[in-house]
């Protein structure tokens, strides 16, 4: 495995290492078992441990009311990263769906194809001792924090297994990247206004403290899919750019038409 200079992780042999087996773990993994068990380190439970805590104190001031419901009912522990197989069995209890380990980056028509089928894709490791605020890339915290919630509650896990629905149907990669697109303006990094201000549900926003105490300093748009479309995003770095719904019944009747009518001719799949 080889990081990026300016990777947290960039040239910690020893934390490379265990990202190597971490992903070895998941690729030797057969289908329908239960998602490898993990040793996690000292840093590892160090990690989750801090960006725990904090998350859960900015959690109160900003997350969405029913981000904060949701998120209860996984019950996840503090003091040590959780194993992927005890998210995805709470997961399956309620909603069907199954967290499966991901080795490294999917296919973007295999992460979100699996989608139909409930099923999703998610990292095992840890990020960077150095870096708990932030991980360039998913990790633990990122899939069980941020899209755990979303996927314990049948509201929020519809709109995946329509995100999945669509791009089954879809063969033209603009179309797809479309999809991909208002995927992470909205279940990533989507805002939701309660009481007249703007809460946090989005899967990226919730697992990043950085994103958590500056986020209302963006630029913050009503949901508009013209605008969504056109918009740049860096997945590496703090959004400029949120989109906010004026409810949750408004985000999901914005999604739920998006993801049941796109089709290979859409205007903005450009």
């Amino acid at each position: 495995m080889t990081l990026p200079e300016g990777h947290p992780g960039y040239g910690d042999e020893r934390y490379i290492e265990r990202r190597e087996w971490i992903a070895a773990a998941a690729i030797y993994a057969r289908s329908g078992d239960p998602a490898p068990h993990v040793v996690y380190s000292d840093n590892d439970r160090q990690v989750w441990q801090l960006a725990t805590e904090e998350l859960r104190d900015l959690h109160r001031r900003h997350a969405s009311a029913l981000y904060l419901e949701s998120v209860s009912a996984l019950n996840l522990p503090s003091h040590r990263p959780p194993q992927l197989r005890e998210v995805s069995d709470a997961i399956e209890k309620e909603t069907g769906f199954k967290m499966i380990p991901a080795a490294g980056s999917v296919a973007v028509r295999t992460f979100y194809g699996s989608l139909a089928d409930r099923n999703f894709h998610a990292a095992q490791y840890i990020r960077h001792v150095s870096r708990p605020e932030f991980s360039p890339e998913p990790d633990m915290i990122h899939e069980v924090i941020g899209h755990g919630p979303h996927l314990v509650n049948d509201r929020w896990a519809h709109l995946y297994q329509l995100a999945g629905d669509a791009v089954r149907r879809l063969r033209r990669p603009e179309a797809v990247e479309l999809v991909s697109r208002i995927f992470w303006f909205s279940i990533e990094c989507g805002l939701v206004a309660e009481g007249g201000e703007p809460k946090v549900w989005g899967a990226s926003l919730m697992s990043s403290t950085k994103e958590l105490t500056h986020f209302q300093s963006a630029d913050i748009r009503p949901l508009d899919l013209a605008d969504m479309a056109k918009q740049g995003y860096n997945s590496h770095a703090r959004q400029p750019v949120l989109f906010m719904a004026d409810s949750h019944a408004h985000l999901e009747d914005f999604l739920g038409e998006f993801f049941t009518t796109i089709d290979d001719d859409s205007p903005y799949a450009v």
